[in-house]
């Protein structure tokens, strides 16, 4: 019978984590209060390095009709290729922020954001390194963004 399994890194705390993804985590947590989230006040921010250094930042951004929000994964890609159009992500930091609860644990993107992510990562031939974390806890680690979306639905296929 196949089987899948998913590999990632697990850090204990941001401060284990190597300087240039501490960096992006420390961005991600900064963009939390740009979040504009009235109606769940469930934040969620995110930080890309793009292949040329450059760091850009994305929020959650909501709407009374709830189908028309953004994730903070697609608002940073948006941005990402608004600011440097056709350069690469190549590590996203998520991070999220609960109004009921502390989130001891990251939380992951959802199925629409694997696969705008999984998109990105065949448009470009670049994973992209993911970087989760709640608002304490453990830091996880994906070397790319398919990981989390196993079987994705690719253009190959139309």
């Amino acid at each position: 019978m196949p089987t899948h399994s998913i590999t990632y890194d697990t850090y204990p705390t941001p401060d284990d984590l190597p300087e240039a993804e501490r960096e992006l985590l420390t961005r991600a947590k900064k963009a939390l209060p740009n979040s504009y989230s009235p109606y769940s006040n469930f934040k969620v921010a995110a930080a890309a390095r793009l292949e040329d250094g450059t760091i850009v930042t994305g929020w959650n951004t909501e709407n009374a009709a709830y189908p028309m929000c953004l994730c903070a994964e697609p608002a940073t890609l948006a941005a990402a290729a608004s600011q440097r159009p056709g350069m690469p992500v190549v590590a996203m930091a998520i991070t999220v922020k609960s109004p009921d609860q502390v989130l001891n644990q990251p939380a992951s993107p959802c199925g629409s954001c694997r696969q705008q992510l999984h998109e990105q990562e065949g448009r470009y031939g670049q994973a992209i390194r993911l970087i989760l974390r709640g608002e304490e806890g453990p830091v996880y680690v994906f070397k790319s963004a398919g990981d989390l979306l196993p079987f994705a639905f690719s253009g190959s296929l139309l």
